[in-house]
């Protein structure tokens, strides 16, 4: 396999960004891949690079981004005050699956939360992706918690 970089996502790399989101059944329905972008994905883009809690990683190989995720550092009050890290928004470009790229995004994204000190890495993931929970199940997540959302906005998809 050729050599992976993961670095930090730039504004050119929006477009591959939201072409990865948008590719599989479920964010097919929520994300609107047209060119140009919708322009609530720059303002989402602006926001996340000015805070210092949030990350927007991309792994990119021979050039190309091939997968993207966002990392989110939450202070909190257990844990003795000690930080979380939340992992959301993961996708790997559909030809490089099985790869081992997503394997290798999430070993950088742990260490990532390591070194800044969190004591835990959480996720969630849509029950209609049992092989994502499988992924990450591999990967030593473990479905400890119920999870809940409220959609705020009509129905959820």
């Amino acid at each position: 396999m050729s050599e992976l970089t993961f670095r930090p996502a730039e504004r050119a790399d929006l477009p591959d960004m939201v072409r990865l989101l948008a590719d599989d059944v479920l964010g097919a329905r929520r994300e609107d891949y047209v060119l140009p972008l919708p322009a609530a994905y720059g303002a989402a883009f602006e926001a996340i690079a000015r805070d210092p809690n949030n990350e927007l990683v991309v792994v990119e190989r021979e050039g190309t981004v091939g997968g993207v995720l966002q990392l989110t550092f939450i202070p909190s009050l257990t844990y003795r005050g000690r930080s979380r890290a939340l992992i959301e928004g993961v996708r790997v470009d559909a030809s490089l699956r099985a790869s081992g790229i997503g394997r290798q995004l999430f070993a950088w994204a742990i260490e990532r939360a390591r070194a800044r000190g969190c004591h835990l890495v959480q996720l969630t993931s849509d029950k209609a992706r049992p092989d994502a929970i499988r992924f990450y199940e591999s990967l030593g997540f473990v479905a400890s918690h119920e999870g809940l959302k409220l959609h705020l906005e009509g129905r959820p998809t």
